[in-house]
């Protein structure tokens, strides 16, 4: 036993104790680390709804700046000016059903009379040489090989109306997040620090702002884009000039792989009118793409967002592989967003 005037040193925790501040430290750190990997593990299993999200968020962008833009012209509350672009939005959606629904319904009857005369008519010609070929049982076996493709048919259509469900579900979260955005934007903040909300909100305010003028520009592109080769293909002649431009003014949303699409119906619709209205398609739609990918759209995007291009195209091509067309459509805004903040 120590004398009262000897001193007891007594050692400290051990680093693996829970009192050790090293120890808290370090466990604190740790489950900050495991959290962040199954934040993102949960982001990864998720990831098909969080885009549909974004693409909800940017629909809403887009719904705002023509909200905002009529707001210059038509003295109403926000409610108003919003329920009347919804619906000059729904009417331009009907509008282009029914007017290319009609058009292609048109078209393919037109491709079923032409199919079944060629076929006669090569039909006669090899009778002339002694060999007899019964067109009837060759339309038959045609249509009979359709038919053994039910199946592939069932299941794109599956696929079409799962894209029509995804594309409903954006236009309704696009309204719901733009009928009131700031419900959306005080959520977030409060997520966030007091001390730090302030600067949540200005950085929120300008990333919608980011999105905004993307969308703006990106439809501004589209329209441009449709016109151009409306005035092309109607001064060449060839058919279904109303129909392409409006189907190539909508792929465009969708960089590169939406103009390789568009470009493979331009120039069959054109050879399908003849050889020299193939050509003048293949010329217009270069020429459009020229004009679209090396003065329209370096400077809208430029001014809208302030992207580098070879940033752009290697988003474009990593969330193409990663997400597939949704990925490769958000590509500008979902690197954009960020880069604000």
């Amino acid at each position: 036993r120590p004398s009262p005037n000897e001193h007891v040193t007594r050692p400290g925790p051990s680093p693996l104790e829970p009192r050790s501040e090293r120890a808290r430290g370090t466990t604190a750190t740790a489950f900050i680390w495991l959290g962040m990997a199954a934040l993102f593990w949960i982001a990864w299993q998720l990831s098909a709804a969080l885009m549909l999200i974004f693409a909800g968020l940017v629909f809403a962008a887009g719904l705002r700046s023509a909200e905002q833009l009529l707001g210059r012209a038509v003295k109403a509350s926000h409610a108003v000016r919003l329920t009347i672009v919804v619906l000059v939005f729904s009417a331009a959606v009907v509008a282009f059903i029914a007017f290319a629904g009609v058009s292609i319904a048109a078209q393919a009857q037109q491709l079923s009379t032409t199919l079944e005369s060629q076929i006669g008519e090569i039909a006669a010609r090899a009778g002339e040489y002694g060999i007899r070929i019964p067109h009837g049982d060759v339309i038959a076996a045609a249509k009979a090989q359709v038919g053994g493709q039910l199946g592939r048919v069932t299941a794109l259509l599956g696929s079409v109306v799962a894209g029509l469900g995804s594309m409903l579900l954006v236009i309704t979260l696009g309204i719901y997040f733009a009928a009131d955005p700031r419900l959306y934007e005080r959520g977030v903040e409060w997520l966030t620090p007091e001390a730090a909300r302030p600067q949540v909100a200005a950085t929120i305010a300008a990333m919608s702002l980011v999105l905004r003028r993307w969308i703006a520009g990106r439809v501004l592109t589209m329209v441009l884009e449709g016109v151009f080769i409306y005035i092309g293909l109607a001064l060449v002649g060839v058919p279904l000039a109303g129909v392409l431009a409006l189907v190539s003014g909508l792929l465009a949303f969708i960089p590169t792989l939406g103009a390789m699409v568009s470009g493979v119906l331009i120039v069959a619709v054109g050879f399908s009118a003849g050889t020299s209205e193939g050509l003048w398609a293949i010329g217009i739609y270069l020429a459009v793409q020229l004009l679209e990918g090396n003065v329209l759209t370096p400077l809208i995007e430029k001014r809208a967002v302030d992207l580098a291009p070879a940033v752009v195209l290697g988003a474009q091509l990593l969330f193409g592989v990663l997400f597939g067309i949704l990925g490769v459509a958000l590509a500008d805004p979902i690197v954009a967003a960020p880069k604000v903040a």
